[in-house]
């Protein structure tokens, strides 16, 4: 089971550059002290903005990552409908290769308040460039034993 499966995250529209999603607020997503949990609402933010990233990644030969994460909480949840959107502010070219994506990402609660928000950037790299660190990590690993 994924996590969006067992978060029971379910997409509502997709777009290249917006993605919404909802997510039910419930007792199994708690902290200790009865509220939703911080990293439940990171983990429907994360889920946006890689549903984003994905519309502009060619499998054939690329691969989608999310790569930093920064949110602020700024309300609790204990109840109700969670909907996260994420909107793509702008794209670069990646040192390294590929493309980095930055998305502004805000979860709102049923009344439409913001309860978190924040910017997670991804990144499409190349499967050529992933099959060279492979290769590297494996020559360092050798050089090490």
């Amino acid at each position: 089971m994924a996590l969006v499966d067992t978060l029971r995250i379910t997409t509502v529209s997709v777009a290249k550059d917006r993605v919404e999603a909802t997510m039910p607020i419930t007792p199994d997503l708690f902290q200790p002290f009865g509220f939703l949990h911080g990293g439940a609402t990171i983990a429907l933010l994360e889920t946006v903005a890689s549903i984003g990233t994905e519309q502009s990644t060619d499998f054939d030969v690329e691969r989608p990552f999310g790569i930093d994460v920064h949110v602020r909480h700024r309300k609790s949840g204990t109840a109700g409908l969670l909907r996260g959107v994420a909107e793509l502010e702008r794209e670069e070219p990646a040192r390294s290769g590929g493309t980095k994506q930055f998305w502004r990402v805000v979860a709102f609660d049923d009344a439409g308040d913001v309860v978190s928000d924040g910017t997670i950037m991804t990144k499409i790299v190349p499967l050529a460039r992933l099959e060279e660190k492979a290769r590297e990590r494996a020559a360092n690993r050798e050089q090490v034993l």
